[in-house]
């Protein structure tokens, strides 16, 4: 019997062939903590009475949630990171200087490389796994563990094959076919499975929608998400300078997998997913018959706020404008997003369209800030999640949609099909 790609990299970290179902414990090649979860590892970290960093070039700290601070609570959680940065001179510290959004910035910098296991006490870390890897999220102290040690006990899962058919139809991206990936299996249909996409629509679809793909694992249960190495992941690479080779891992013919879905993105139409959950699809010819009125529209986070939805939205808005009741706050994802944008001219689209744009933050998607939402208000948002008061308050509402519908609705003042524009 064959193994996974997910299979292949833990065998590679352990020495011997190992399967899906076994408890192993293997060598972290990066960790990742932010601003609001890197304090509650650096004080497991420092009670442990370790004095050292297992492994300093393996360690990342990006300061994304809430900086620049919004208040004195965010200044002095924000502070300790800095504190701890100093004190071990940690060579990946991204603060202010140059921020960005984790699993955008890590990608961008080439300090995630095929074949490595990835860690994040961040639910979204298993968007890296759309480089050829195995990313998960953890917890706090499961990072303070392998600050220490190098290492970590993971279960290696079993996996789920999502074959994708045909090339995306207009206005198709890698944001619709996670959306249609979830309402097949539902919130917790792929609980601690490796969501593995494959198939024809790959070759399609560029680093952006593979880490749209991959990022939104998680909302279906999914420990990891995984996409292999080829031309695509090649191509992103080129350029970058790594701290050492790529390790490339392909499934075997014969591999073995808990289940198979197949979707045909060729067929498919925009989708909404609509409150509370992201398994409530709606696509969009639907959708748009609805009249949903949008108060506030939001193009970015770590799922979609990258040059290709820039560039998507852009080409939607301009010469249009925002709608007179409604808002669009649009987020690059990085700094090296913001310049790349700026220079090609969709600032100036943004900006005479109505839009507002933020320096990079995570803060609007877990509703800290920078687009908040009040009572009974209504937010069509690129993001990744749409539960009770996600962005806001309890009594708000949140659609997510792919960067083309976002755009389309903003003008519209209210759920819009971009094909009609």
């Amino acid at each position: 019997m064959g193994l996974t790609i997910t299979e292949k990299i833990f065998s590679d970290h352990g020495g011997a062939v190992a399967r899906a179902g076994e408890i192993v414990r293997v060598k972290v090649d990066m960790t990742i903590a932010n601003d609001i979860t890197a304090p509650l590892s650096i004080r497991a970290f420092e009670s442990s009475g370790a004095t050292r960093l297992a492994n300093p070039e393996g360690f990342a700290i990006c300061m994304d949630h809430f900086i620049p601070a919004h208040n004195i609570n965010a200044a002095n959680q924000a502070r300790i990171s800095r504190d701890f940065a100093l004190k071990y001179d940690l060579p990946h510290f991204f603060d202010e200087k140059e921020m960005g959004i984790e699993h955008a910035l890590l990608p961008e910098k080439g300090l995630i490389i095929p074949g490595d296991i990835i860690i994040g006490a961040d639910s979204h870390t298993c968007t890296h796994g759309a480089l050829g890897a195995f990313s998960t999220g953890m917890g706090s102290t499961d990072l303070a563990y392998t600050m220490a040690t190098g290492k970590n006990w993971f279960k290696i899962p079993a996996s789920i094959k999502v074959k994708l058919n045909g090339k995306p139809a207009r206005h198709i991206y890698g944001k619709d076919i996670i959306l249609e990936t979830i309402a097949r299996l539902g919130v917790s249909g792929a609980t601690y499975k490796a969501l593995e996409f494959v198939g024809e629509s790959l070759q399609y679809l560029g680093m952006d929608d593979r880490f749209s793909l991959c990022n939104m694992a998680i909302e279906a249960g999914a420990k990891s998400g995984v996409i292999a190495y080829d031309s695509v992941t090649e191509a992103f690479l080129r350029g970058k300078k790594l701290a050492r080779a790529p390790k490339i891992f392909a499934s075997d013919d014969d591999a073995s997998y808990d289940q198979t879905i197949e979707i045909d993105a060729d067929k498919m139409e925009p989708i909404v997913a609509f409150p509370f959950l992201p398994e409530n699809k709606r696509v969009i010819s639907e959708a748009a018959k609805l009249g949903v009125r949008i108060d506030q529209a939001f193009i970015g986070s770590c799922t979609n706020g990258r040059i290709g939805d820039l560039r998507i939205a852009a080409e939607i808005l301009k010469g249009r404008k925002v709608a007179r009741h409604s808002r669009l706050i649009i987020t690059p994802a990085t700094q090296q997003i913001a310049l790349a944008a700026q220079k090609e001219g969709l600032y100036d689209i943004f900006v005479e369209a109505g839009a507002t744009i933020s320096n990079p933050t995570c803060g609007a998607c877990l509703g800290g800030y920078m687009g908040i939402l009040g009572d009974n208000e209504r937010c069509i948002s690129a993001s990744n999640r749409n539960f009770v008061g996600r962005m806001g308050a309890k009594t708000s509402e949140v659609y997510l949609a792919n960067s083309a519908v976002v755009a389309a609705s903003a003008i519209a003042g209210e759920i819009a099909d971009p094909r009609s524009l």
